[in-house]
Order: C-alpha cells, then sequence, then structure tokens
C-alpha cells in the first residue's frame, strides 16, 4: 500500500482527506505541527507529501524548501488558503510539484494525488531495471538519460526534481515543437485544469535556472510569446537520440 504523508493543522479538512485518500487505497499519515511533519518526511518514505502553508512552528514553505534540499525526487503537493498568485508561484519556486488553493474539490484531489503517484511509481520501476535500455538525449550541451535521469549541463551533473525532469525530458522528445501550457500540463502533470497554468510558469523558471548560462536569456527552454515554450534547437542542428542496451556481466 502506498503511503502518504499530510501535514494539515485543519482537523476538519485532515479527516476529509484522510477519508478520500483510503478510497484511493492510499495510507494515510497525518501530523498538524510544520516541525513534526518535517521529521517525518525525512525520516521516513512516502509516495507523496501533502502540504499546508500555514501550520504552527513551522511553515509550509519553509517544509517545502527544506525537504526539497534533503530529498530532491520527493513528490509534494502544495495546499494553501493563500489565493494570491504571489503566494502560489512562492510554493511553486521553492520546490512544490503542484498546488491547490482551498476550498478545492476533491474528485480534483485525488486526480492530482494519482498523477504524482503515477510518476513515482514509473521512477521506481525505471530505476529497478538495470538490463533495460538506457535513452539518451544530448542538445545544445545538455544530456539527458531517461533511465537514471540523470542530467548533464556541459559535462556536469544538473540535480533536477522528477516533474523538472520530466518537463525537460518532454520539450527535448520534441524539438522546436511550441506546446501551450495546458498542453503541458497534460502531458507532464498528467491533468488540464484553467487556471493552474502558473504551475507550469513556475516550473519553466526553475528548469531554466539550472539548465541554461543565463536565465534571463535562455538559449534552449524559450517562450514562444502567445502560445508557450519550445525546446530550441537551431535549424542546421538535430538533436541526438540515442539507445543504448546495457549488457550483463
Amino acid at each position: 500500500m502506498d503511503k502518504i504523508l499530510v501535514v494539515e493543522d485543519d482537523i476538519d479538512i485532515a479527516t476529509l482527506i484522510k477519508v478520500n485518500m483510503s478510497e484511493l487505497g492510499l495510507d494515510v499519515e497525518h501530523h498538524i505541527d510544520g516541525q513534526t511533519g518535517l521529521n517525518a518526511a525525512l525520516n521516513n518514505d512516502y509516495c507523496l507529501v501533502l502540504l499546508d502553508v500555514m501550520l504552527p512552528t513551522l511553515g509550509g514553505l519553509d517544509i517545502c524548501r527544506k525537504l526539497r534540499e534533503r530529498k530532491p525526487e520527493q513528490a509534494i503537493i502544495m495546499l494553501t488558503a493563500k489565493d494570491s498568485e504571489t503566494d502560489r508561484v512562492l510554493g511553486l519556486e521553492l520546490g512544490a510539484d503542484d498546488y491547490m488553493t482551498k476550498p478545492f474539490s476533491i474528485r480534483e484531489l485525488q486526480a492530482r494525488v494519482r498523477s504524482q503517484i503515477r510518476k513515482v511509481h514509473l521512477l521506481a520501476n525505471l530505476q529497478a531495471q538495470p538490463v533495460a535500455p538506457q535513452y539518451f538525449i544530448e542538445q545544445g550541451g545538455i544530456k539527458i538519460n531517461q533511465q537514471t535521469r540523470e542530467v548533464f549541463c556541459n559535462s556536469q551533473a544538473v540535480e533536477l526534481t522528477a516533474t523538472e525532469f520530466d518537463l525537460l525530458f518532454h520539450l527535448m522528445q520534441h524539438p522546436n515543437q511550441v506546446f501551450s501550457r495546458a498542453q503541458l500540463l497534460e502531458s507532464v502533470w498528467g491533468y488540464h485544469h484553467s487556471g493552474y497554468e502558473h504551475t507550469v510558469n513556475s516550473h519553466i523558471n526553475r528548469l531554466r535556472a539550472k539548465v541554461e548560462v543565463d536565465a534571463a536569456k535562455p538559449e534552449h527552454v524559450q517562450t514562444v510569446w502567445g502560445v508557450g515554450y519550445k525546446f530550441n534547437v537551431p535549424k542546421h542542428v538535430s538533436a541526438h537520440t540515442t539507445n543504448i542496451t546495457q549488457q550483463v556481466g
């Protein structure tokens, strides 16, 4: 049974979440205190952390930042009563994979949770297949390995979150193809819901900060104004894709 952690100080909301997560066959652990929740997240393995922003002793944004530093691939969804754009973007910039603003639809929350857990299982399956083909894409000094989920920029290892990797991999699989924010939400996050385009914007900004020489003037992950984003490959250069099968022994 997949186990998730809920850090939420509103008992009514936490109870509602626990009941509905149980419908998905998930084992739910709940903490109402921020510091206790952080300790649990750091010392145990969870498929997903559902994290409120306003918490006693330690705020959700601080928990997200500290958790992302120690566990870069931990799936995190922020739950916040704050509905301003600044608060939503800040949570994403600190490393949350997704966010939902209270009050939220339980069915939508279930869909978001299922999407994140599917990605966790996919990552675990890839890591458990040492003899599976390794799929590399290399372009413009950026090289990614689908199986090991390693990323190198100019031969230097770059650490991405699971969602950042999925976003970069999707863009590099389709060089020069422009994707709208709605298309990226559906392809990378696994859902489509208007009003959550900032999820894409914030992850694009974080990705650029890690893979671009100058994030303010990106050469690779580019904005196509009025449309969306693309991975830029000059017309005279082709993206290089290889499949390499490991040999046993």
